[in-house]
Formats: structure tokens, C-alpha cells, sequence
């Protein structure tokens, strides 16, 4: 079983693998570069599938944290690395949504990089503060109906998947409610949990320890079908939201330059990762609903259909970073 220590060691190249035979094994550690920070959602999310991707490359892989300008600064550097499998990226929905966000990104979403698989997606919840007198979905709605446009709800950020979830939320229940951007998920769930913020979407890694440890309310799961992590919570779709559906995901993604037989061997590591009970076990824990194991062309569609309907929502909305 991965352990928090093994997990750690996926970061730190150590204790990665053994003795590599000289005709499978490539020169060096390959660099996951994460453009988020360490310790959250998907640095934990890189971090165990890093380890277990090493067995099946025969290469140590050690995860780098490169944060800076949302996730522009780690994702153009992998965009601007040597096409050799050395360095590859692991992002999330934030790759699908900046391209409408901003315009004059340093780098092309879809040219500028070779996907190679996508590895999960995580649902998002509907976490209300613990003294809405709201019993569930609909009632929910018609509370912040009542409000006149005046309920407040918060987010990671500006383009974050929390923002784009309740967007994508209020713009199909036709609700108007206060955007409260927060410099990450912390601050704002303490708001939540104080009373000063009266909903969040947040993803469910994290919401569903914030419902268990009573800071807020889960009244919604984001996907068409229930999970078994919270079979109690109801979907959107049967609670009067029909079609209703928002997740953030992980995929892995090479320069554009690198060789399919690379992209290739990556993508079979991955996929062999995939499959490892152990994997499979942790990110359950974590909420993540492990993807359908496919080629690279499966990410490449699936990048496109996601800029495509976050650029509806975002315009739709009015969403800007100004």
C-alpha cells in the first residue's frame, strides 16, 4: 500500500524503484512538473502516480512544484522543455479554461503540447454554511432565488474549477448570487465555516472532510451518477438540474515535439499505474474517480470538448480576470 512516506518519496526521488535494467532504463529522473503548490489536491495526486509510474518506465520520476501566474509559469515551461520524455506535466481543468481567460497566454493549449492520458476526475460539491436553513438542492435554489441576487459564494480564484462549478451551476438553475474570489480554498472555506460566506463548490477531496467535520453542508454531487464515496449526497441532475455536471481532472501531457514512441511509452506507464490496486485505493480516498485507460488521441478529444464548454460558460458569464 502506498504510505504517506512512499507518497513523499515519489517527490524526492527516493526509494523510487530498484536497480534498472541498462537496455529498458533512460538517462536520468523524468520531471512531473505540477503547476500548483505542494501538499494540495493534485501535488497528492502526482505525487502517487509518480511512484507508481516508475516500475513500468524503469526511471525514477520525481514531481516538481512550479507555481506562479495561476498555472502558467509551471505549464510553459514544460511547454518550452526538450521534447524527450524528460519532462512532462501533470495539470488539471485550469489547462481547458485559461485559453478563454487569457488571450495572450505564452503558449498554444493544444498546440504546444502532446497529450498523453488522462488519469481522473474529481466531482465537485455543493457545500452550503451550516446554519442555511436549506434542506437540500431545491430548496437551495430557492433560498438563493429569495436573496434577490445578494447570496454570497466563494472560490479558489477567478477561472478556478470552484468558480467555473458554481457558475455553471447559477447560469442553469438561472440564479444571480456575489462572487467572493479567495487566494485559494482555505480562506474561503473559513469564511464558510464562520458565516461569513454562505456556499462554496468546492472539490470533493475536500469537501466531503469539510462536511465530516461539520465546517459546512453537503446538499450536491456534481456528477450524473452517485458516487460511492457519498452515496447519501444526490446529483444535481435528479434534483432539478437536469444535465447538470462540473468535475476538475488530471492529465499528463508531453512538449508538442516529443516522439509518438514516447508519447506512447508514457501513456502505457500511466495506464499500467492505473490499474495498480494500490493506486486505485488512494485516490478513491481522495474522491478522484480514476479515468477510462485510453490512447493519447481519448485526452486530445477531451481537452477540446473542455475548452469548448468552459468558453461558453466564461463568456456567458461575463467571467473576467480584470
Amino acid at each position: 500500500m502506498l504510505t504517506r512516506r512512499s507518497i513523499v518519496a515519489a517527490g524526492t526521488g527516493i526509494g523510487l524503484g530498484t536497480a534498472l535494467s541498462p537496455a529498458r532504463a533512460q538517462s536520468g529522473a523524468v520531471r512531473m512538473i505540477v503547476p500548483y503548490a505542494a501538499g494540495g489536491p493534485t501535488d497528492i495526486q502526482a505525487r502517487i502516480l509518480a511512484e507508481t509510474m516508475a516500475e513500468p518506465l524503469r526511471q525514477r520520476v520525481v514531481v516538481e512544484n512550479r507555481t506562479g501566474a495561476g498555472v502558467v509559469v509551471g505549464t510553459e515551461a514544460v511547454a518550452k522543455a526538450a521534447p524527450d520524455g524528460q519532462t512532462i506535466l501533470l495539470t488539471t481543468v485550469a489547462h481547458a479554461i485559461n485559453p478563454t481567460l487569457f488571450p495572450n497566454l505564452p503558449f498554444d493549449t493544444e498546440k504546444d503540447f502532446a497529450p498523453v492520458a488522462l488519469i481522473a476526475k474529481v466531482p465537485l460539491v455543493l457545500l452550503v454554511r451550516k446554519d442555511l436553513p436549506v434542506r437540500d438542492v431545491g430548496d437551495f435554489v430557492e433560498w438563493v432565488r429569495s436573496c434577490k441576487g445578494q447570496a454570497t459564494y466563494g472560490s479558489a480564484g477567478v477561472g478556478s474549477a470552484p468558480h467555473l462549478g458554481a457558475a455553471l451551476l447559477l447560469m442553469m438553475a438561472k440564479l444571480d448570487a456575489v462572487h467572493i474570489p479567495y487566494r485559494g480554498s482555505g480562506p474561503a472555506m473559513s469564511d464558510l465555516a464562520a458565516g461569513r460566506l454562505d456556499f462554496y463548490v468546492d472539490a470533493a477531496t475536500s469537501a466531503l472532510a469539510q462536511a465530516k467535520a461539520g465546517t459546512g453542508r453537503a446538499l450536491g454531487w456534481s456528477m450524473l451518477k452517485r458516487s460511492p464515496a457519498a452515496p447519501e449526497l444526490p446529483t444535481f441532475d435528479e434534483s432539478g438540474i437536469p444535465g447538470y455536471e462540473a468535475y476538475t481532472w488530471s492529465g499528463v501531457f508531453a512538449p508538442a515535439a516529443t516522439p509518438r514512441e514516447i508519447v506512447l511509452r508514457i501513456n502505457a506507464a500511466a495506464r499500467e499505474a492505473m490499474a495498480a490496486p494500490a493506486l486505485q485505493a488512494r485516490f478513491a480516498e481522495l474522491g478522484a474517480e480514476l479515468a477510462e485507460p485510453g490512447p493519447p488521441e481519448d485526452l486530445a478529444r477531451f481537452v477540446s470538448s473542455e475548452i469548448e464548454k468552459w468558453r461558453n460558460v466564461v463568456r456567458q458569464t461575463g467571467m473576467s480576470t480584470q
